[in-house]
């Protein structure tokens, strides 16, 4: 099996888990915070929604990610199913970039930079393993304890979660 599409089912195994995790946020809360320093619900929410699509799909189709010469723009979106609208289309672009790339590919350097200063330059395979998969699954954890603290179900991500044990 080809390094491409190793990566590949790791990556819809850890989607699938996201996307039970997303529809588990409730639109009613999307401004709530846990804290002032934290992201508001919505934000986090729609950070793990572009994560395949930043980390994964950009990184396939380009040779580096320059902050001052990028402009961010964050989801805009007001509702749940804009939301996952959202994570479904950055998951398309994600598996459409993985299925289309090669070992070569794959394999050559990718960087991250704001301006001169280098903040990462690593082969394009360690760049989605480390930067999009574990970005992902960190951010997904934080997901789950702000549902947690919102008393909104947590669904089991490699296993039951203490809802679905023994019938919660």
């Amino acid at each position: 099996m080809e390094l491409n599409h190793k990566l590949l089912r790791q990556f819809e195994e850890e989607a699938a888990n996201t996307r039970k995790m997303l529809e588990r946020v409730p639109e009613e809360h999307f401004d709530w915070k846990p804290h002032a320093k934290s992201m508001s619900l919505r934000d986090l929410a729609a950070h793990v929604a572009e994560l395949p699509g930043m980390f994964i799909a950009y990184v396939l189709q380009s040779e580096e990610l320059d902050f001052t010469k990028q402009k961010y723009s964050p989801f805009a979106g007001t509702t749940h199913q804009e939301l996952m609208a959202h994570f479904e289309d950055n998951y398309q672009k994600a598996v459409k970039a993985l299925n289309g790339t090669n070992v070569v590919e794959i394999g050559k350097t990718w960087t991250m930079r704001n301006g001169e200063h280098v903040i990462v330059s690593l082969p394009r395979q360690v760049v989605i393993r480390n930067l999009a998969m574990n970005h992902l699954i960190h951010h997904r954890g934080q997901l789950s304890v702000y549902l947690r603290m919102l008393d909104v179900p947590v669904p089991g991500m490699y296993g039951p979660s203490a809802d679905e044990a023994f019938g919660g």
